[in-house]
């Protein structure tokens, strides 16, 4: 073994050791390990700050792409939503002790399938210092350690991040290895982490396609896999233009940098009004990717060309995360579920429609972790739909799918009570 396996191991060992604590703490004592995590993160506002301008500064310089600088980029109101995040974990139901099922057999047993910690979590992620809290707290109400992977790009910011939630856990009699960061050791740590099966009982990657592929095919410990969101919009014939319209333009524009942002958009050939969207989105900023019907549309629309552009195949699977948007042309709700079951990522898909008949064959023949109906891709977010938070959006179909909240940070344990029984 190398001294940076031995190094994760050992953290891990420790982390081990602290979710053992976690596991018995109340939800009392838990909740107070995150307020004062939200205390501390804004009395030291101007010290993250600090860091985080360093880490922006060499982002700039490195050439990160404009949505990863603004992933990157802290300030005292982002700090602030931050610490608000925190203290909403606080008002959400624990977990930890949830029945799933119970019921007593016909020979008496009393059989219940509970809710319990993981254990030890591993989180690799990339210039996103915001997740370096959300994982964190994330994990402690479930009852887990975490070890975290930042990346480098975010260096200066979680170093501080990770020391002042260590010393607020601490200071509330949580172990501050409940919380650590295996950043210093920089691949190799990471890899040290895929390799840590019987250390780590779950790894969860959030970041780009690379970074989540990586990890996928590398790591021997579980892996829920997340977050690439290759997402569309279909307008069927019968939509509500009023409606249609800010539909697209919420989806795509709202904030482009993200997962749950539209990348592409489907066209009824008999929607009455695809030239108001086209132009619209043009007028947004956002580049459009147009097969020759869609391109028709946009010019005689009047939409500026120097945003239009000839699609191209590698453009329908393409995860912009910009204001970039592929638009093809289709004859059909079957035509759009077969073009989406072809290129979608199995993030989220939206169709806006007035016709029920559509909406449910449409949510039939889409599988992807989110289907709207009339509503933004946007909504695919924990807080969104009620979860009060999210350590990612999975996009495959085990334990987890879509948008994992403090219940997907558990597993369950089958308690079986008896009186004496033997068979």
């Amino acid at each position: 073994m190398t001294n940076t396996s031995d190094a994760v191991r050992a953290l891990a060992t420790k982390g081990r050791e602290a979710a053992q604590v976690l596991r018995a703490a109340s939800t009392g004592q838990k909740n107070d390990a995150l307020a004062a995590i939200a205390q501390s993160l804004e009395a030291n506002a101007t010290k993250i700050v600090v860091a985080n301008k360093l880490d922006v500064e060499r982002g700039i310089e490195n050439g990160l792409t404009e949505a990863l600088i603004d992933r990157l980029t802290l300030d005292e109101d982002r700090i602030s939503g931050i610490a608000d995040a925190v203290r909403e974990l606080i008002a959400l139901p624990d977990p930890v002790g949830e029945v799933v099922m119970g019921r007593t057999l016909p020979n008496g047993l009393v059989v219940r399938n509970v809710r319990v910690p993981m254990g030890v979590v591993g989180m690799i992620y990339e210039a996103r210092p915001n997740v370096t809290v959300d994982a964190a707290c994330l994990a402690l109400k479930a009852g887990n350690a975490v070890l975290l992977r930042g990346g480098s790009a975010a260096e200066e910011s979680n170093i501080v991040l990770v020391a002042l939630m260590r010393e607020a856990v601490e200071s509330v009699g949580i172990p501050a290895d409940s919380i650590a960061s295996v950043d210093e050791y920089g691949r190799e740590g990471a890899t040290e982490l895929m390799r840590a099966r019987g250390y780590i009982d779950l790894l969860i990657p959030r970041g780009g396609t690379g970074l989540i592929q990586s990890v996928v095919k590398e790591s021997v410990v579980p892996v829920i896999e997340t977050g690439v969101g290759n997402c569309h919009v279909y307008i069927n014939a019968d939509a509500d233009p009023e409606m249609a319209l800010p539909i697209v333009i919420n989806s795509k524009t709202h904030r482009p940098g993200v997962c749950n942002a539209a990348e592409t958009l489907l066209l009824h050939k008999d929607y009455p009004e695809p030239g108001a969207i086209l132009k619209a989105l043009v007028n947004a900023g956002v580049t459009l990717h147009l097969d020759s019907e869609a391109r028709g549309l946009a010019e005689a629309a009047g939409a500026d060309s120097a945003y239009l552009r000839d699609v191209t195949e590698e453009d329908w699977g393409e995860e912009y995360l910009a204001l970039h948007m592929a638009v093809g042309i289709v004859d059909s709700v079957d035509d759009a579920i077969a073009h989406i079951r072809k290129h979608s990522s199995g993030h989220t898909e939206a169709i806006v429609t007035d016709s029920v008949t559509v909406a449910n064959k449409f949510t039939a023949g889409i599988d992807s972790a989110a289907v709207m109906v009339n509503a933004s891709t946007r909504f695919t977010d924990g807080g969104e739909l009620g979860l009060g938070a999210e350590i990612g959006i999975s996009t495959q179909k085990l334990h987890a799918r879509g948008p994992m909240g403090l219940a997907e940070l558990t597993t369950t344990t089958w308690r079986v009570e008896g009186a004496g029984h033997v068979r």
